[in-house]
This record gives structure tokens, sequence and C-alpha cells, in this order.
């Protein structure tokens, strides 16, 4: 094994199919096999739909990722794949490819937590994590504060969703207002031509008495829902752009202001943060303002690293290698509700037996 392990990763938590390779800190590869489309017209992800969609897309994408290396799957020193959590048949068909590979090449596998790959990505773009990292994590399915001592080993929950997530509230703000799916993205381009000031919504979960760093965004989607409503019931028009830029302000202000916070209340001077909704612009100028204002480095890689991809679960598998962390065994199983403080799913040290007779061809 060279001084940096090779790692490849395999990421189907939900609707894409990700394929990473990494070089210790460097990405090789990226492909990813989205089934977004197949989910549009439901207006969400239909989990049979995106099993089987992984299950199309695994043997190619992986093909297409060592191509783009330009590596031989021979060359690899492990097989990294998530876990969990996310949507249970969606990680078997991971979780199954990754072993079928490691057992053929006779491979360290490594079973990783979704949540902690999303914040060992940003090595790929920034360098080594510096220890601790607060990090703020929003996507669809989860809104999260965590403090990492320890990206292979040590993450603590600062807080969390108690509710609607982030990403889901977008999604569902757009359905309301007839703009598509996933709302991310387009309600993001339609703020940019918006008044984030024109209306005043909610603030969930910021008074003196509520949890410092949980999360909640079932209140502001409802706000948004009946203001709208209420428009329309008028026979008003709706102003779609200030919605859009109100709402998505509500959002955003909440998220910064608890991350700032809890960066102050743990004496932490990094901020990372990752996730789909990491994408938007929004939340990357107010939280690079509000951390430039509170003396803490902002870390945020490039939005394509901020969806699932596999780059960031081959970035989490290659840290597990240069560290010596024991790998999964062979009973390891996909497991939809893995805590993040399980950022890895160790199990005894196992021998390939056919790693002597290499079975990939």
């Amino acid at each position: 094994m060279a001084d940096e392990p090779l790692v490849l990763g395999i990421e189907t938590s939900c609707d894409e199919t990700g394929v990473g390779i990494v070089r210790g800190t460097t990405l090789l590869a990226d492909a990813i096999a989205s089934s977004v489309d197949e989910h549009a017209r439901f207006g969400g992800v239909v989990p049979e739909v995106a099993s089987r969609a992984h299950l199309e897309a695994m043997v190619p994408t992986i093909d297409r990722a060592l191509k783009e290396a330009g590596v031989s799957a021979r060359d690899l020193d492990g097989i990294a794949v998530t876990a969990g959590p996310g949507l249970a048949g969606a990680l078997l068909v991971g979780v199954s490819a990754a072993k079928a590979y490691a057992y053929a090449l006779g491979k360290p596998l490594y079973g990783v937590n979704h949540l902690a790959s999303h914040i060992c990505v940003d090595q790929l773009e920034h360098g080594p994590l510096p220890e601790p990292t607060m990090a703020l994590l929003v996507s669809g399915g989860h809104s999260s504060l965590l403090l990492s001592e320890d990206i292979t080993s040590d993450v603590r929950p600062m807080g969390a969703t108690i509710d609607d997530a982030a990403g889901e509230a977008f999604d569902k703000i757009a359905r309301v207002l007839n703009l598509g799916f996933p709302g991310g993205p387009v309600i993001d381009r339609y703020a940019k031509e918006g008044d984030p000031e024109a209306i005043t919504f909610p603030r969930g979960l910021t008074g003196p008495r509520d949890p410092a760093y949980d999360f909640s965004f079932s209140g502001l989607k409802t706000a948004v829902a009946r203001w709208i409503e209420a428009r329309r019931a008028a026979g008003e028009e709706v102003p779609v752009r200030d919605v859009a830029a109100s709402f998505q302000e509500a959002v955003v202000d909440v998220l910064t202001r608890k991350a700032v916070r809890a960066c102050k209340d743990e004496g932490v001077d990094h901020l990372m943060i990752g996730g789909g909704v990491a994408a938007n612009s929004r939340l990357r100028v107010l939280a690079q303002e509000r951390c430039e204002a509170a003396g803490i480095r902002l870390r945020v890689p490039r939005p394509k690293l901020c969806t699932d991809n596999g780059a960031m679960v081959a970035a989490l598998g290659a840290e597990m290698v240069a560290r010596n962390r024991a790998a999964s065994g062979w009973d390891l199983s996909a497991d939809s509700s893995l805590p993040v403080t399980d950022p890895h799913v160790p199990g005894h040290d196992h021998v390939h037996e056919v790693s002597k007779e290499n079975l990939y061809s």
C-alpha cells in the first residue's frame, strides 16, 4: 500500500448512486448516477424506485469511476460504503455491492456513517480537518450540529431536527408554490429576484427557553403555506419571488445563528457546513458574514461535494485506513437509523481467504 491509501467509496443512502475514488485527501474520481427525474413526478423520493435505480446503476458507475481515476480495482487499499442512516432498501444495495467487490478483491471493507462522511468530504477541498471541528449538516433528511474531535471515532451530536429538516421544508414550500421537485435549487433561484424582508416568517426554536441547538422547520413550513393559501383564497396574486426569498431567509437565519452560537459556546474556531442545502447561495453568504464577525473560520465544500456523493464516503474510508481503524466484518448490514456517534461500523479483524487469488476480473 502506498503512503496515502487508495479507497473506493459507495453511497446509496437516498436517490444518488455515488462512487468516488480518493487517494489520501486527493479526489481522483466522483461518478454519480441520479434517479431524481424518476421521483419528480411523485413530488419526493420513492424508496422502491430508488433501490431499483441503484441496482441498475451500480456496476456501470463503479466502472466509470475506475476509468476516470485511471486505476485498476486491484490497486485499491479498501472499499468504503455508507451503512446508514438512509433508506433501508437503498442502503442494502450499496452494502451488498461493497461486500461483493471487497470479497472478490481481497480488500478490507469499511461501513461508514453518512453524516460523518458529509463532514469528512471537506478534506478533499480544504485539507485535513481541524480537531475539533463544528459541523452544520443540512439536507433533505436532517439538520444537525455536530462536534467532531476525531472524524473516525468521536462525533458528538449538539443539536438535531425535531420535525421537518431544512431540505424537506424547501421541497414542501416549492410544491405549494408549484415550482417542482427538488425544491432547494429552484427556491434559491427565485429568491435571488425577491425581497427577503417582504414577509416576516417565524424563526423556529429561537426563544430564550427553546433548545439552543435543535431545529424545527415544521412551524415555518405551515406558516408559509397558510400565507400562500390566504392570498389565493382572497383572489390575490402570490408574489412567488418574495415568498421564496422571505422563506429562505428564515431558514438560513436560524441555521447560521445556531451554528455560530454553538462554536462560541464550545470554544471552537472552525465551522464546516455540509449536506445538500449547503449548496444554497444565501446560506453561504450569511454564514460567511456571521463567521467573520465572530472570528470563526468557515469551511464549505464546493456545491457538488455538498450533495450526496461517493467521494465523501471514500474520503472517510481513506481516513479509516490511514488511522488503522478496524475494518467491518462480513456481517455488516445496512442500518437506516445508524447514530452519528458511530462514524463507522467495525467488526472483528477479518482475514480475506481469497486475497491470495484475486477473484476480480
